[in-house]
């Protein structure tokens, strides 16, 4: 109660509404000019990536806790560490731009408007998920957002579709296409790269680069692991993937790049997860524990957005507390919804497999079984 009346009697204009940092500079390919190292960020904007930054760490860490009580079966992919990535791309786009990325997709699925208590029991299997719990993990989806794809590599072509649909259809919006480092040698990447050069279409393609594929360090995988030169005549952007502000700036000139015309953008954000490759892989077989616990310790996103909010009086520690404590309770709330929600029943297993369609017989596992399919 103490450390509530204490941020209470401190009135919001004592805090500094917005401040100045500086970034670190991207490398940049087939480029005259770079993004900005010099930005500016406001008090709101930064509690608001901090609160959405923490939400996503708490949800992938509960995620990671219901399945070691095998709560949650199957696969599992945790995107803990790279938040800075998800909140600052949607910070430099807007919501009525289009995304799609690969299965490490729960964070994505709630920056595009999901919620918690969706995505929670959409990864236990129930009918309240964001996929009436029928898509797991790996396939959330919400508008303007392609969701979670399983198959490797294969989202990027998708979104090369989405942009030349988006252009065709002229409204000056534009698709985000996200795939790993481990993805980033598949052949129809490309082909995706050379369709999307052709066409000039607004597509920026990111590579969220977190050093492993699998299990497989990025030197043991790729020849030249300049993953934002790999457009060869697309231009190019190496970005502390990190940092929530690099990220973001990047992001709007990208944007801008994209919606001006120019074709399409390559970027490749520097990050690291925490978690191994799955849940079914401990992590720490390829590399050390100490190599994680100093990226927790020097390049944390949450940590590095709390520290400059703090030291530029932007916040105080009490505030950030108390959003601390309001995002482990609605994640708890959520998990509690998600392990008591009922599981959808056997007759909706065939449903919405058409959009808008009268209803259809489909055939079971063998020709004499016939269920029901009702859009």
């Amino acid at each position: 109660m103490v450390a509530a009346a204490v941020v209470s009697a401190r009135t919001y204009a004592d805090f500094t509404t917005e401040a100045t940092f500086e970034i670190k500079k991207c490398d940049i390919h087939k480029l005259d000019e770079a993004p900005a190292t010099q930005v500016v960020m406001t008090r709101e904007e930064g509690l608001q990536y901090y609160r959405t930054m923490q939400t996503i760490r708490r949800m992938e860490l509960k995620a990671d806790q219901l399945y070691k009580q095998k709560i949650i079966r199957g696969f599992c992919h945790l995107y803990d560490g790279q938040e800075a990535c998800a909140v600052g791309i949607e910070a430099g786009i807007n919501l009525t731009d289009h995304l799609i990325t690969a299965y490490r997709a729960h964070g994505y699925t709630y920056t595009r408007g999901g919620t918690v208590k969706e995505i929670m029991a959409e990864l236990t299997g129930r009918r309240g998920g964001i996929a009436k719990g029928k898509g797991g993990s790996m396939h959330m989806y919400t508008k303007h957002f392609y969701g979670g794809n399983g198959i490797v590599g294969a989202q990027v072509p998708l979104g090369a579709g989405v942009a030349l649909a988006c252009k065709y259809l002229g409204n000056n919006e534009l698709c985000v296409s996200l795939y790993g480092d481990g993805a980033a040698n598949q052949g129809q990447i490309f082909e995706t790269y050379n369709m999307a050069a052709l066409w000039k279409l607004p597509a920026i393609f990111i590579c969220e680069n977190n050093r492993y594929g699998m299990g497989t360090s990025v030197e043991r995988a790729a020849a030249s692991t300049d993953y934002y030169k790999r457009g060869d005549f697309i231009p190019g952007l190496r970005v502390d993937g990190m940092d929530v502000l690099c990220v973001r700036e990047a992001t709007k000139f990208a944007a801008d790049h994209c919606r001006s015309g120019k074709g399409p953008m390559l970027m490749e954000l520097q990050t690291y997860r925490y978690h191994g490759h799955s849940m079914s892989d401990p992590g720490v077989s390829y590399r050390t524990r100490e190599e994680i616990q100093e990226v927790r310790g020097k390049s944390d996103p949450i940590s590095m957005l709390k520290d400059r909010m703090l030291s530029n009086n932007m916040a105080s520690i009490e505030e950030l507390k108390e959003i601390d404590v309001a995002v482990r309770k609605e994640i708890e709330d959520a998990a509690q919804f998600a392990t008591t929600d009922p599981e959808p029943p056997l007759e909706e297993l065939c449903n919405h497999i058409f959009y808008n369609n009268p209803a259809l017989e489909v055939r079971g596992t063998n020709p004499w079984t016939k269920l029901k399919s009702v859009s």
